[in-house]
């Protein structure tokens, strides 16, 4: 199996270095091939401007979208880009690691999915009718590929649970989950946590550690997220709203887009 995995954090000799560093290893000893686009490292262009359009006019407008899909049509999107998009092509897994800076990704991984998700690659492609919105959610140029999350968090598991003053994990994550990964098609998988790591020492390292060893073993294995697919008659087509009947009784929010009796 082919890995990209996607690291966002300033200090390589970090926690977050040292948890890459047991994924690469554990991912290489199981076999399969690894490649990792190190953004710091990388000094990836975080913002989208005119530049990484060479085709675009300079007496044209900037529509991104639209300056995306000419210049992805046309093979003329800048190299940074174009190379990025060649590991997402691949990649049979996808895995994007980052420490949960207020509540989101770090600026920098923003801007690479910002910039590498170009219309009519990661989105703006597939039918539009009256039966069909476009190949997206579940399905798309990323279908039949798997990605997850490696995050890491400075507050307790309990912050971060259905009562805790942060939110659920599940809900904040949602947006990258479902809205990043999901939406291009990938069949997107549990995201890894640890919590509380400006408290590790050595011993709880270790237990991080082997966990993230065991969840890089079962890749290919473990159960997916139950995201309802666009296209597949949950939803009404074109205000995209899922079909009152297929609503549990007290389910609402984020939680109405999983379809938990699906494999």
């Amino acid at each position: 199996m082919n890995v990209l995995i996607v690291f966002a954090h300033p200090e390589r000799q970090s926690l977050n270095g040292a948890l890459l560093d047991v994924a690469v290893r554990e991912l290489e000893a199981q076999g399969h091939k690894v490649q990792v686009s190190d953004l710091y490292t990388m000094h990836w262009k975080a913002t989208v401007d005119r530049n990484d359009f060479p085709g675009l006019s300079s007496d044209a407008s900037l529509k991104v979208w639209k300056a995306s899909h000419d210049g992805f049509a046309a093979g003329d999107l800048t190299e940074d880009v174009k190379a990025e998009q060649e590991k997402l092509r691949w990649a049979d897994t996808v895995i994007l690691q980052f420490p949960l800076w207020w509540f989101a990704m770090p600026a920098i991984l923003k801007g690479w999915v910002d910039r590498v998700y170009a219309s009519g690659f990661a989105y703006g492609v597939g039918e539009h009718s009256d039966k069909r919105w476009g190949d997206r959610y579940g399905e798309g140029v990323m279908e039949g590929k798997r990605a997850m999350l490696i995050v890491t968090a400075g507050g307790w598991p309990e912050h971060y649970s259905e009562r805790g003053i942060n939110g659920p994990i599940d809900d904040l994550l949602f947006p990258i989950n479902h809205g990043i990964l999901f939406y291009p098609g990938f069949t997107v998988l549990p995201p890894f946590v640890a919590y509380r790591v400006d408290r590790l020492d050595d011993a709880k390292f270790g237990v991080v550690a082997d966990q993230l060893r065991e969840r890089m073993r079962t890749l290919e294995t473990i159960r997916p997220i139950p995201y309802r697919r666009q296209n597949y008659g949950d939803y009404q087509i074109p205000t995209m709203e899922v079909l009152p009947e297929l609503v549990p009784p007290g389910v609402k929010g984020f939680e109405v887009h999983l379809a938990p009796e699906r494999d």
